[in-house]
């Protein structure tokens, strides 16, 4: 990885976030797990990339301690040029709210709330007012504009889903973390997301740093950083889904 760090330096590449030897370890002594074995890696401004390993690689472990979602065992990581370590919790908060976007898995949307309120949440909560035309986009795009007046549970799964991604990228963060955005999405769906993510970057300069275990969703990336046992094994520029599953086997993944 120390090769395309350097090129990225040589070239003035402006770097979203970057981890520098990550380690993060849960648990103690004979029952600890090394979930992060020193990790460097950098992932550039206005660039879609995806983060695939096997089970247990330590991919979404990774894309926590990127987001500030969790804290390093050691080493350092950055957004911009802020080392989230040395925030307390309410600087980190506040990082989060106004520089990050995410897209949860698990969606995390506000039960109490309008699918149209959960899209606005962070610009509500940061008293900004959203780009109408950037929010009209975006609603239409991930096929909302029917279900804005619908509270959570009256949404299916990848309904949920698509109003996470829809929140994560209506106030344009500087760089947006998705953890498996398609993972509950049907296969049409999935890739009208990822359309309009890949989108968003291409047209727009959005970042985009991924997790997924579907080499086809990691085919509408850039970059492809593969995990193995907490560590960076590899990494695939201009990936399709055929070359992803290839690289993804002799992991020992899917």
């Amino acid at each position: 990885m120390g090769t395309t760090l350097e090129a990225n330096a040589q070239q003035g590449i402006k770097v979203a976030a970057r981890a520098v030897d990550a380690v993060k370890v849960y648990g103690q002594g004979d029952a600890a797990v090394r979930a992060l074995d020193g990790v460097t890696v950098e992932f550039p401004t206005g660039r879609f990339s995806a983060i695939m390993g096997p089970s247990g690689s330590g991919k979404s472990t990774l894309l926590h301690c990127m987001a500030g979602l969790d804290r390093l065992t050691e080493g350092k990581v950055f957004i911009g040029e802020v080392d989230l370590g040395s925030l307390d919790e309410k600087r980190l908060t506040m990082l989060r709210r106004d520089r990050v976007g995410f897209v949860f898995q698990a969606y995390n949307l506000v039960p109490t709330l309008t699918a149209a309120e959960n899209v606005t949440l962070p610009l509500d909560i940061a008293g900004r007012k959203p780009d109408e035309t950037w929010l009209a986009k975006v609603i239409d795009t991930v096929g909302l504009r029917d279900r804005l007046r619908h509270r959570p549970s009256e949404l299916s799964g990848g309904q949920q889903q698509r109003v996470a991604a829809a929140r994560a990228l209506v106030s344009r963060p500087e760089i947006v973390f998705a953890d498996e955005p398609t993972g509950n999405l049907d296969s049409r769906s999935g890739a009208e997301l990822l359309s309009f993510m890949r989108g968003a970057v291409r047209d727009y300069g959005q970042t985009i740093v991924m997790v997924t275990h579907d080499a086809g969703a990691a085919g509408y990336a850039d970059r492809v950083v593969f995990l193995n046992d907490g560590k960076v094994v590899d990494e695939m520029t201009e990936p399709t889904a055929e070359l992803v599953l290839d690289r993804m086997k002799s992991l020992g993944g899917e």
